[in-house]
């Protein structure tokens, strides 16, 4: 392309997401939504497993798009269109979710890839004479592209669910694993990370609002599940449990985490390294753990009472641990010195009241959801008492 489509980096002001990116970011509240309810509907290893394959693919198309509208002007009609169509990508993957593993394969893969593989050539083409870096960059990660194709669509072709889940997983996993390998391709090299120039503030805002998007499909859920119940007692107390633990999942990312990392990415020498680590990976627990706790708040909501199945019992403390697990990566990676020993200590209680339950006597579901719901308390009021001084830093 002729036209620079980047953004411009001159001066130290700060990058704000366009109301375009917000409305891209729309599309995949519904995908969340479609795994959650995968998961609720089949809450078994399986269903585990293709869950966390759908979330994989889903978070990389939006992973991918947040590091390119940080380099590119979603100003530009260009991009806007790229966005667009991304969206519609998006569309199409999250309608074929509930049947990706069945009928609707093909057109999960062929979305899928026509959102990776589109893109990237938009960059091949839109950084072309401009930024010749990162344009040797997006040559690497659409051949990288081009690796996994194969595998999404033998995969789609398969009639066997088995072999499809192996060839999907070959395919999620060289998507993974490669920036790790920093897109290394014979005779091109590997991209350098200081390349990777990232706008701290932007970024960390972009997957900020993707844990919105994901903590809002949790109260979606419950409260569609609410409302289509009969109101009684046990669900009253489910409904408060699930609802109140959202809060707490909201305080323990953005009450300190989330600025501490942002202005930390902002300042950082090397931005393009912590943004790979911190948010392109560190970030998939935490969503990981929000879907499930949403699966598992509206499992308690449908039956309250009674022996919780295994598969509840995981959702319901694993989802919270997950969440705390999640966090306690990130914040010990974009905070400094700082170890959240309170996180820790969080997972450490949610596994021995799993191993409690599985080894005693299983509680009710409306029990473990609570059980779940005072850890994250817990953990939210240690640091917020602990982090008192550092709360009032922020704020100057």
């Amino acid at each position: 392309m002729k036209r620079n489509l980047l953004r411009d980096r001159d001066g130290h002001r700060e990058e704000r997401v366009g109301f375009i990116e917000l409305f891209f970011d729309l599309v995949f509240v519904f995908a969340v939504t479609q795994i959650s309810h995968g998961l609720i509907a089949h809450p078994n290893p399986a269903g585990f497993v293709h869950a966390l394959m759908l979330l994989l693919a889903i978070w990389w198309v939006w992973v991918d798009t947040a590091w390119v509208t940080n380099w590119v002007d979603v100003r530009h009609m260009e991009v806007r269109l790229l966005l667009f169509a991304l969206m519609a990508a998006g569309m199409l993957m999250a309608v074929a979710i509930p049947y990706a593993f069945a009928e609707r394969a093909w057109l999960f893969a062929l979305a899928y890839l026509t959102a990776q593989l589109g893109r990237h050539f938009f960059m091949i083409l839109a950084l072309g004479g401009h930024s010749e870096a990162n344009y040797r960059n997006f040559v690497r990660i659409f051949l990288w592209g081009l690796l996994e194709a194969p595998f999404w669509i033998g995969g789609a072709l398969a009639d066997d669910i088995m072999v499809r889940t192996i060839l999907w997983g070959i395919a999620l996993a060289i998507v993974t694993v490669a920036p790790i390998f920093a897109f290394w391709v014979p005779g091109l090299g590997r991209s350098r990370i200081s390349t990777w120039n990232v706008e701290g503030h932007h970024f960390s805002e972009r997957c900020g609002l993707f844990i919105i998007i994901a903590l809002g499909e949790s109260i979606l859920v419950t409260g569609t599940a609410f409302g289509a119940a009969e109101i009684d007692l046990p669900r009253a107390a489910a409904f408060g449990s699930a609802f109140i633990g959202t809060m707490a999942m909201w305080w323990l990312y953005f009450d300190i985490g989330a600025e501490r990392a942002a202005r930390l990415l902002a300042q950082d020498k090397d931005p393009g390294r912590m943004a790979r680590l911190a948010y392109t990976y560190l970030h998939l627990p935490i969503v990981a753990g929000i879907i499930v706790t949403a699966a598992s708040d509206e499992m308690a909501l449908a039956h309250p009472e009674g022996e919780a199945s295994l598969a509840t019992l995981i959702a319901l403390l694993g989802g919270p641990a997950l969440y705390l697990a999640g966090n306690l990566l990130f914040k010990r990676t974009s905070g400094g010195q700082y170890f959240p020993l309170s996180h820790l200590v969080g997972v450490v209680l949610l596994a021995a009241a799993a191993a409690v339950a599985c080894f005693w006597r299983t509680p009710t579901p409306v029990i473990l959801s609570l059980i779940g719901t005072s850890v994250l308390i817990l953990v939210a009021g240690w640091e917020l008492v602990s982090l008192r001084e550092t709360r009032k830093d922020l704020k100057t």
